[in-house]
């Protein structure tokens, strides 16, 4: 048997290896993997090239004196700022950690981590996952951005062709990298959540194990530590975006209201695509924030619904003159149902009730398990932004002030006269 698992595990390392090796040489050809002064060097001048001066040439070379009422130029300077800014945040954050730390640690899956052999596999689903989901949202916004700049050529075309076609070019090569920057390092925080995410819902699965209560413990705080270094890596560049986002928006806002002028396909389109493009990274890094802290917040509930498990079953099955012992239950701790629907399943943090937990019936014992559900309940732990956790109720919280603050630009810019 040993010589059959030694290289299943061996394969599934290597495995691991292959797919951290391929997401950091992406990230690298970004320029996220800042490791040496030359390559920080090149980074930041193919950032500058890229994303600052292509897309400044391209809207000087592009310029339309027969349309000032569209005021085209104004809104593309705006839009560009609104890109190079969430882009080079993403890029500054993002190329610090890994240069800091390495792909590994950044990810949780270093070796040295105790779990790694066992969660190899998941760690593999993970990352092909987070390939697809960002290959699929850029899709849909490159196909937003192209359709709007054949609009624009077709629209405002110059009489050599062959300038309107490398204008083209020149605008959808800039804003492909500004976009895959900042969506980048927006997907790598969701992989990392998605990644502790792995940890947490395992700890159910140790609850059934016959361990001492100091293990459980341990791993809890195992839990808590990375989860304090996440948000200590992550905290400045999930807030700064989120501050950019909301800036640009309400610019944006701003503009499209405000102007007394025709809004349209032409002028008016990069506004749509920039919208779409920030919210779906601001989506991405608030539902993985929001995912690791109640799975870190339902730990509590889970450990409870273990600890009355393990207390009634072992009631049960000893006697009134039974100090302790293993022995037969009539009421097994499995055979205690609870019943979910799929939205609850959807919802809450569910994990299968424990199975093979053998009792131990001495007073010590239980105050050992209720000691550690205080605990459990005392440390909810979760993702935070100095100090303020991101859950469902901050989430909440910020929607109805962005809310607000949507209504009080639109009362100032937005007037209905009535007679």
């Amino acid at each position: 048997m040993d010589s059959v698992q030694i290289p299943l595990i061996q394969g599934s390392e290597s495995e691991l290896d292959k797919y951290l090796h391929l997401l950091e040489k992406k990230f690298g050809l970004l320029g996220f993997c800042q490791y040496t002064s030359p390559r920080a060097t090149l980074s930041w001048l193919a950032f500058s090239v890229l994303a600052v001066a292509l897309p400044l040439l391209s809207i000087e070379f592009s310029r339309c004196t027969s349309c000032q009422k569209l005021e085209i130029e104004t809104f593309e300077l705006e839009i560009l700022i609104s890109r190079a800014v969430v882009a080079a945040v993403s890029l500054l954050c993002v190329s610090r950690n890994l240069r800091k730390y390495g792909v590994r640690k950044v990810l949780f899956v270093d070796r040295c981590h105790g779990h790694m052999a066992q969660f190899r596999k998941q760690y593999v689903q993970k990352i092909r996952g987070v390939y697809c989901l960002l290959t699929s949202l850029f899709g849909v916004c490159f196909l937003l951005k192209a359709a709007r700049e054949v609009t624009r050529i077709i629209y405002l075309h110059h009489d050599p062709w062959w300038l309107s076609v490398i204008l083209f070019f020149a605008s959808i090569l800039s804003w492909s990298y500004t976009t895959l920057v900042f969506l980048a390092g927006c997907a790598l925080f969701n992989l990392v959540g998605n990644l502790q995410v792995i940890h947490f819902e395992n700890y159910g699965k140790i609850l059934e194990t016959d361990m001492d209560v100091q293990v459980y413990i341990e791993e809890h705080m195992n839990l808590t530590h990375d989860l304090s270094k996440i948000s200590h890596r992550f905290r400045i560049f999930l807030l700064l975006e989120f501050l950019i986002v909301t800036a640009s928006q309400f610019m944006t806002l701003l503009q499209t209201t405000e102007n007394q002028s025709i809004i349209n396909l032409i002028n008016g389109g990069d506004f749509a695509v920039l919208s779409v493009v920030q919210l779906v990274g601001i989506v991405l890094c608030l539902s993985a924030a929001a995912k690791i802290s109640h799975r870190a917040q339902s730990l509590g509930s889970i450990a409870s619904r273990w600890h009355a498990l393990v207390t009634c079953n072992s009631n049960d099955a000893s006697g009134p003159g039974d100090n302790g012992g293993n022995s037969e239950f009539s009421h097994p701790v499995g055979s205690l149902t609870v019943n979910y629907s799929e939205s609850d399943l959807e919802s809450s943090d569910y994990t299968p009730l424990p199975t093979n937990v053998q009792l131990t019936h001495s007073t010590s014992s239980y105050h050992k398990r209720q000691a550690f559900v205080t605990y459990v309940q005392s440390n909810t732990g979760g993702f935070t932004i100095f100090g303020w956790l991101v859950d469902r109720m901050l989430i909440n919280t910020i929607f109805f002030i962005e809310l607000s603050l949507v209504f009080f630009v639109l009362g100032k810019t937005i007037t209905i006269t009535t007679r």
